[in-house]
């Protein structure tokens, strides 16, 4: 059973590989070694580290739903 905030992980975690995809498109077009390139690739960087943290918090929501643990922390309730 899934916790309801998890409909919202899963559409953050959609979200962020929209925008991913999209400035990793816009990257190959872009002349190498600018700064529109170093840009997008520290965006790239930090999309990744987002999808990270989000992909963490969705196993530590299955984990607990499965455990059947339901005082999860009050950050996590919250997000």
């Amino acid at each position: 059973m899934r916790k309801p905030n998890s409909g919202v992980t899963d559409k953050a975690i959609d979200r962020i590989l929209e925008l991913s995809a999209a400035a990793q498109i816009q990257r190959r077009g872009t002349v190498k070694d600018s700064a529109k390139f170093h840009n997008l690739t520290g965006a790239i960087a930090a999309y990744g580290k987002a999808l990270g943290i989000l992909a963490a918090l969705q196993h530590l929501e299955e984990f607990h739903a499965t455990i059947g643990q339901h005082d999860v922390p009050g950050w996590v309730a919250r997000i």
